[in-house]
């Protein structure tokens, strides 16, 4: 006898292309470095317009990928971080109040580290050690980012027994229990 679960969509196409073509832009990005300057310019731009198109999804886009949907008050990401650290932290369809804080921390940085290289292909900061060391510290605080983040997803995963990698790919999540934040 097999028990089937039931699951409901919650991340749309665009989430999903963002989410994967944005790891595989910053990852690119980083391994190229300076060893292969036009494949990181490319993939730095393309950081960029993802990031953008990302943006404007967060505002205009589908409920789960709204910015009104995940992010929070500080209050309520570090209320919800006391209960993660207490173990009783409620599961999430979306985003958690934690997660939601990343998505922008990410953003942010993001930001910034497109802003920088870019700078650094203008007349005023081309080869300027200041802004290449700001690069370089802004590239640095993302991959500390991005390692929270995943542990943040495995953390949650194994939480709510949910493999919220396969989520991402898929686009779908086990529906809502009761205790569970829609």
């Amino acid at each position: 006898m097999t028990i089937e679960t039931r699951t409901v969509r919650v991340w749309d196409a665009s989430v999903r292309a963002f989410h994967w073509g944005l790891v595989t832009a910053v990852f690119t990005a980083w391994w190229a470095g300076d060893d292969y300057e036009t494949l990181h310019l490319v993939a730095g731009y393309a950081a960029a317009a993802l990031v953008t198109l990302r943006i404007v999804w967060g505002i205009f886009g589908t409920g789960y990928a709204r910015f009104s949907q995940f992010v929070r008050s500080p209050s309520t990401v570090l209320s919800y971080l006391r209960d993660v650290a207490t173990g009783r932290e409620a599961r999430h369809l979306g985003h958690n109040p934690a997660g939601g804080a990343m998505i922008v921390a990410l953003l942010v940085i993001l930001i910034a580290i497109c802003f920088t290289g870019w700078l650094l292909t203008t007349d005023m900061f081309w080869g300027t050690v200041l802004m290449e060391r700001v690069h370089e510290t802004l590239t640095n605080i993302v991959l500390a980012l991005i390692a929270i983040h995943v542990c943040g997803v495995l953390v949650a995963s194994i939480r709510h027994r949910e493999n919220l990698v396969r989520s991402m790919l898929t686009g779908r999540k086990r529906a809502a229990d009761d205790g569970d934040v829609i």
